[in-house]
């Protein structure tokens, strides 16, 4: 079966997946160029406070469907082949799916799952920060409206896009799996996908300058770098 991205982004009642609910629900298909963004209603009422970062009240979902009916037509979106990416998704959006799930009976299919979040923090250590609206700002895509779920999922398309540039779908799964199997090649920065032995010598040096080759997570790295730095130049 043929894999593909879809990204995805929940808007809820509050922070706890076992408590409170998801009531806004947004996915976009990008080799299809088609979305999907669903008000949910959560049979509970959403706290002024979670109202203050998403805007999203009891009144809009008060005749919105209930997730019995939203994550079927989610499911059906997104289809069977789809490899799900959310930022943050390994701690938030993925628990949430599954608690609302198993709360409405629904099964969700076998998808595979990235946390864009996880990629940025483990292949670009250089930036400070790795939130979704700082790594907009850096990469300089257009402001729209942050916290709502269909504007989020669209700035993660772009982001996520850059992060990974043209790296295959198995391949970022891989990554993301076990650095060690790939410690030859470059995961981050604008050499990312190379082979060490392809990056310029100049960009490996400033890199370990940096101090990005001591971090934990790049120790397979290191040590191929160590190898390559003591082979003379051609």
């Amino acid at each position: 079966m043929d894999r593909y991205w879809i990204y995805y982004d929940t808007e809820t009642t509050g922070v706890k997946a076992e408590q409170d609910r998801i009531i806004e629900i947004a996915a976009y298909h990008p080799l299809r160029q088609t979305s999907f963004c669903q008000l949910v209603n959560p049979q509970i009422d959403i706290p002024q406070e979670a109202t203050a970062i998403h805007g999203i009240t009891n009144e809009m979902v008060a005749q919105a469907p209930t997730f019995a009916d939203i994550g079927k037509a989610f499911m059906e979106f997104c289809g069977e082949g789809a490899v799900l990416v959310a930022h943050n998704n390994d701690n938030f959006d993925r628990h949430f799916l599954e608690q609302e799930a198993k709360r409405h009976g629904l099964t969700l299919p076998n998808w595979s799952m990235v946390d864009s979040l996880k990629w940025a923090r483990k292949y670009r250590p250089d930036l400070p920060k790795h939130n979704l609206q700082f790594l907009r700002q850096i990469f300089g895509i257009a402001e729209n409206q942050a916290h709502r779920a269909l504007d989020d999922v669209m700035v993660l398309y772009q982001v996520f896009s850059i992060l990974i540039d043209d790296l295959s779908i198995q391949t970022v799964i891989e990554l993301l799996q076990d650095t060690a199997t790939h410690s030859n090649v470059l995961p981050f920065g604008k050499h990312q996908g190379k082979t060490l032995s392809e990056v310029p010598r100049d960009y490996l040096q400033w890199l370990e300058k940096q101090g990005v080759f001591d971090k934990p997570e790049n120790a397979a790295l290191k040590e191929a770098y160590k190898i390559l730095a003591a082979t003379p130049s051609a």
